[in-house]
């Protein structure tokens, strides 16, 4: 232990900068990561899901459901910060120019960040909710499960497919009874 506090002892103040926000932000990282595996890595966002309609005019492509995606967010501050102190560590000897290796360690900390975002993106793609708007089912036709009293007196039982996956609903008709198994067009 001696030998490595004596190492660090001996770095120049520069590179002690370095490798403490490396170690640290990759030590954050590796704790983000778990806690990502194990359902506990979005606690940092703040986020609550309310379901609700509403008619607006957003951009279908935004990132996520934030738009922006919280670009200043602690997980991207620590992958940042993981890029940077890398950066500074890795090109210490080759870059002898302190500011340019900190440019270069700025935009590659930049370029973590991006390619984090990117790659987020990517995964909210595979993302489905498995909602289904009920308009959507208006012209269709469906199954009747259970029969459909005549008049309006009951609700009887129709299944519709939706997007690859069998809904069952309530039904109702204004005209004669409709029997199990008929084919019907909703209205």
């Amino acid at each position: 232990m001696s030998t490595l506090s004596e190492w660090f002892a001996n770095l120049e103040p520069t590179l002690k900068v370095y490798w403490g926000i490396a170690i640290f932000a990759s030590i954050v990282v590796i704790i983000q990561t778990c806690m990502s595996f194990v359902g506990m890595g979005d606690v940092d966002t703040g986020d609550v899901d309310v379901d609700f309609d509403a008619d607006t005019d957003a951009d279908a492509d935004s990132l996520d459901h934030a738009g922006a995606m919280h670009l200043l967010s602690i997980r991207n501050v620590f992958y940042f910060l993981l890029g940077f102190g890398w950066t500074g560590v890795s090109l210490w000897n080759t870059i002898l120019n302190p500011i340019v290796l900190g440019v270069v360690a700025v935009l590659v900390g930049c370029l973590f960040v991006a390619i984090f975002l990117f790659l987020f993106r990517q995964m909210m793609k595979l993302q489905s909710n498995g909602a289904f708007d009920i308009n959507d089912a208006v012209g269709r036709v469906c199954d009747v499960y259970l029969r459909i009293p005549a008049n309006n007196q009951g609700m009887g039982k129709v299944q519709i497919s939706f997007n690859g996956s069998v809904q069952e609903l309530d039904a109702r008709t204004a005209g004669e009874q409709i029997s199990s198994g008929a084919k019907v067009r909703v209205l």
